[in-house]
């Protein structure tokens, strides 16, 4: 196991590498200049020139990626240009809505899709199977902002049961964290709970045409327990990977739902980056989302040895 873990950790390297160049790159080579933004419409030639001298951007790329990355290595992520502040504080600042917001969504999206997977399954052909097709077909088809406005306009404008927009801290008591969160993490957790039910439903079902079912059938077994222990225990492997397929989804639909709902967090900041063409707060930002995604892969495929005994690494 201790093996495993250190070719997976070696092995990420090159890959968060290549994002690395990828993003800095690309940021770099498209339209627009940052130190004009800053210096702001009336700023002339020569002040433009010296921002852009102030900030590094009048060296070539390959030097600015040099010093970029060896500040990275020691944990360095950059002054923002726009906020006048490190990116490792802007990130640390941002974290909690954000990391509230995709926990709150997850956990929403398991409990609510994995029985209705199991129940589709266990009911196949019958009125709850085809209507989880039909809302996994809709959940996939509405957009996330569409999806925002219609509750928003419902939900918080005219029934007035939620706020609007906002964010609460969890220090300022549970309640209101839970308020201000229950509408985005509703929001965002459609599209999850019409995967991770589709994938529950179509590995459930395999799983009951299995020979070890129909034998825990003949002993008498309750159906509860024929489903749960010997259905969804044999396919938790397909769920668990659809699952960690569904956090790397995740960050797109963060900052979509963080910008509709005005909550304070990286997506929200990605985008008032772009924005602001502020280089060093992007490439923070996407460098600490693909580390993050690369270690919830490893939990992933770490959790398999548990779910199947056959896995052996």
């Amino acid at each position: 196991m201790l093996q495993f873990l250190a070719r997976r950790l070696l092995a990420t390297l090159p890959v968060l590498l290549v994002v690395s160049v990828l993003v800095f790159l690309m940021l770099r080579l498209t339209p627009g200049d940052p130190a004009a933004v800053l210096a702001g419409d009336a700023a002339s030639t020569e002040q433009i020139a010296r921002i852009r001298a102030n900030l590094g951007l009048d060296r070539s790329v390959p030097e600015q990626y040099a010093i970029w990355f060896g500040h990275v290595v020691t944990g360095d992520l950059g002054q923002s240009y726009y906020y006048k502040t490190p990116v490792t504080t802007l990130i640390a600042q941002r974290l909690e809505p954000t990391l509230s917001l995709a926990t709150l969504t997850i956990v929403v999206a398991v409990l609510v899709a994995v029985p209705l997977g199991v129940l589709a399954a266990w009911r196949f052909g019958g009125w709850l199977d085809r209507g989880l097709m039909g809302f996994s077909v809709l959940g996939f088809s509405v957009p996330v902002f569409v999806l925002a406005y219609l509750l928003i306009w419902l939900v918080s404008l005219k029934l007035g049961l939620l706020p609007v927009q906002g964010y609460r801290r969890l220090a300022d008591g549970a309640g209101p964290w839970l308020r201000h969160l229950a509408l985005p993490a509703f929001t965002l957790s459609i599209i999850y709970i019409a995967l991770i039910a589709r994938v529950t439903r179509a590995s459930v079902l395999e799983a009951l045409g299995e020979d070890y079912v129909r034998t825990a059938r003949a002993k008498g077994l309750r159906e509860s327990k024929v489903l749960v222990r010997h259905a969804l225990a044999n396919a938790a492997v397909p769920i668990v990977t659809v699952i960690g397929i569904g956090i790397a989804l995740l960050i797109g639909g963060v900052v979509v739902t963080e910008s509709v709902y005005a909550i304070p967090g990286l997506g929200r900041l990605t985008v008032d980056a772009v924005l602001a063409r502020d280089f060093p707060t992007i490439q923070g930002v996407i460098l600490f989302f693909s580390v993050a995604y690369v270690l919830v892969n490893l939990l992933i495929d770490i959790s398999y040895v548990f779910l199947d005994p056959r896995i052996r690494y």
